[in-house]
């Protein structure tokens, strides 16, 4: 078995309780409405909705953000948010964040079940997905289950 250096751990928790060292993820639409879920969250707390937009990127990209030290990561996996998005598409988004964090150092990440929420994706591929990007890379993944009272 390959040893990894990557360590992806599962807290339950409010994501944005992340300390200020993790960059942050979550996938949104290349029509950035952000309309639902947790991207209302993101686009209340980061907001710079025109810096987004000019950056102009397709579905398989990312979205950057600079807010107070961290970088923001917008996963652009599907063209528009009443769509769904698709596992390739997610992998792409996945791939070029991880080309950025690689540039940029950035070795912490919180994230929430990416394309689990809303989009419907499976978690347990998603999470295989997620290891094997990362797999050669020293960086921490914190996922942050969010759980309003109850268990899944």
């Amino acid at each position: 078995m390959k040893m990894s250096n990557s360590v992806i751990k599962e807290v339950n928790g409010d994501l944005f309780s992340a300390g200020a060292e993790y960059s942050m993820c979550h996938c949104v639409a290349a029509d950035l409405r952000m309309g639902k879920g947790i991207a209302v969250k993101f686009r209340n707390k980061f907001g710079q909705m025109a810096a987004l937009q000019q950056q102009n990127v397709k579905p398989g990209g990312v979205a950057i953000l600079q807010y107070q030290g961290r970088y923001i990561y917008n996963l652009i996996t599907k063209q528009s948010s009443w769509g769904k998005p698709t596992y390739q598409l997610l992998h792409s988004s996945l791939s070029a964040m991880r080309e950025h964090m690689l540039k940029h150092n950035v070795e912490k990440l919180a994230l929430p079940r990416i394309g689990c929420g809303l989009d419907g994706l499976n978690w347990t591929k998603v999470k295989d997905m997620l290891r094997e990007i990362f797999e050669a890379d020293t960086v921490e993944l914190v996922v942050y289950n969010y759980v309003p009272g109850t268990t899944t």
